[in-house]
C-alpha cells in the first residue's frame, strides 16, 4: 500500500507575487506613469499648443479655426481621411454625451514628439503619433510644424 503526501509550498511567496501582479495591473489601468513615461511627460509644457473648433461646410470641405476667430485659418477639402475621420468620431461622442460642438479642441505637441488631441468637453485624449507619421503631420501642419513633430 502506497502512501500518498503532499508538499506545501510556503503562503508568503504566493502573496507577495499575487501583490506584485496586482500592482502592476493597478499602475498599467492607472496610467499614472509612476516609473517614467506618458505620465511624465505629461506634467511638461507642450513645445506648440492650438486651441481648435473644426465645422462642416455644406460641400463637405472642413473648416478649422482658432478658438475665438471668426475668419477659419483653413479649409480642408478632398480626401483628407485621416482628419475627417478623427473628428467625425469626436462629433459623434459629442452628440453622445449631448455636448456641445462649440468647445475647442486643444492640439499640442509634446518634447518627446508626442502629438495629442484633447477634447476639452469630455477630457478625451487621442495620441497621433499612433496612427503613423503621415497622418499626424497633418495635424502637425496645424500647428504650424512642417515635416515632422519635434
Amino acid at each position: 500500500m502506497s502512501t500518498i503526501t503532499h508538499a506545501t509550498f510556503p503562503r508568503a511567496p504566493l502573496v507577495g507575487a499575487a501583490g506584485l501582479v496586482a500592482l502592476a495591473l493597478v499602475i498599467a489601468v492607472s496610467g499614472q506613469g509612476w516609473f517614467g513615461g506618458h505620465g511624465a511627460a505629461t506634467r511638461e509644457r507642450p513645445v506648440a499648443q492650438r486651441e481648435l473648433v473644426f465645422a462642416d461646410r455644406a460641400d463637405g470641405a472642413v473648416l478649422i479655426y482658432q478658438a475665438g476667430q471668426a475668419e477659419p485659418m483653413t479649409v480642408v477639402t478632398g480626401e483628407a481621411g485621416f482628419l475627417r475621420g478623427i473628428l467625425r468620431a469626436l462629433a459623434r461622442e459629442r452628440r453622445q454625451d449631448k455636448l456641445g460642438h462649440d468647445v475647442p479642441f486643444r492640439l499640442s505637441a509634446w518634447p518627446d514628439g508626442r502629438l495629442t488631441l484633447d477634447d476639452q468637453a469630455d477630457g478625451q485624449r487621442i495620441e497621433l503619433e499612433a496612427f503613423g507619421p503621415d497622418n499626424a503631420a497633418v495635424f502637425a501642419r496645424l500647428l504650424g510644424l512642417q515635416g515632422h513633430v519635434p
